[in-house]
């Protein structure tokens, strides 16, 4: 398991659930199982269920009876609880980073560390790819994900290298793209800059936001009194949707206030200020670099 992920803030993800040995757990990102095997070391009689839609995920599958896997992504939790006549929870773990093991994967596209094709779906059954995406959108299609979910600076002339590029052949592999958009990469933040670029691309063909939002829209109904909702986000843009509805209870961060104007909302924050990873655990695995993680209690 641990070669497949390393599991970030591990001890204060499994802390902030407070689980209680007879509830019932939910980890929508199994991954290698690590928050998982944590959860199931602390229940006497209680149930976990798993969600991971990356069928090399299938490979880590503790053997247990008090898990039930589901091999789906997480936008459908509300369906599979219905499914397994679960009406609450009594808490939910999100860890919205991509496996050690998909980036170190050729084949998948997702480093740009590496030769492969342009894919980075985590489900291999979906029709959209990361090719589909840098050879059919439009220039302002394009526009989009490079400034909001890359956050690059240089998004027009990053996208005048693809649409130029594309028009004389299609760009099909990770070489083949790195390549055509060269000229544009700032020499002095190579790595920073690509690992954008490529986590733009994730983020859409995985309709990482929009499946997000569900989710986290979801849990309000799901999640019993005093049940904890707790997230582990790598994106400026995931961090702040997480935010805004464990404290408002909204997506869009809008506070609401009942009929005497006080302020409403169905969770209570368990850790005002956000928790980040040490520099111990930074030096370990320094992908835990960007993780930001919130705790938020039902009320």
């Amino acid at each position: 398991m641990d070669e497949y992920h390393i599991p970030v803030l591990l001890e204060e993800s499994i802390e902030g659930l407070n689980i209680q040995p007879g509830g019932i757990y939910v980890d929508v990102t199994y991954g290698g199982g690590g928050h998982s095997a944590k959860i199931l070391e602390k229940l006497k009689g209680g149930k976990l269920i798993a969600f991971d839609q990356d069928i090399d995920a299938s490979d880590n599958l503790i053997a247990d009876e008090r898990l039930i896997f589901v091999r789906h992504n997480f936008k459908y939790l509300r369906h599979f609880l219905h499914y397994y006549q679960i009406d609450k929870v009594d808490g939910i773990l999100a860890d919205l980073g991509v496996s050690s093991h998909d980036f170190d994967v050729a084949d998948r596209g997702f480093s740009f560390r590496f030769e492969g094709n342009l894919d980075m779906r985590m489900n291999q059954s979906s029709s959209l790819d990361a090719s589909r995406v840098i050879n059919e959108y439009t220039e302002e299609q394009l526009w989009t994900i490079f400034q909001d979910y890359g956050e690059i600076k240089n998004w027009r002339h990053l996208v005048s290298l693809i649409t130029s590029a594309r028009s004389r052949e299609p760009i099909k592999s990770t070489g083949q793209f790195l390549k055509v958009i060269e000229p544009c990469v700032p020499a002095k933040i190579e790595k920073k800059y690509l690992a954008m670029v490529f986590q733009a691309l994730r983020i859409e063909v995985n309709n990482e936001i929009g499946v997000l939002s569900d989710f986290l829209e979801s849990t309000t109904d799901l999640l019993k009194p005093g049940g904890r909702l707790v997230v582990l986000s790598y994106h400026s843009l995931e961090d702040r949707m997480v935010k805004n509805f464990m404290r408002s209870g909204r997506i869009d961060g809008v506070q609401e206030n009942d009929f005497f104007g006080n302020r409403t909302s169905p969770f209570e924050l368990i850790n005002r200020k956000i928790i980040l990873p040490g520099d111990a655990e930074i030096s370990k695995n320094p992908r835990a670099r960007s993780a930001k993680l919130r705790i938020a209690e039902k009320r």
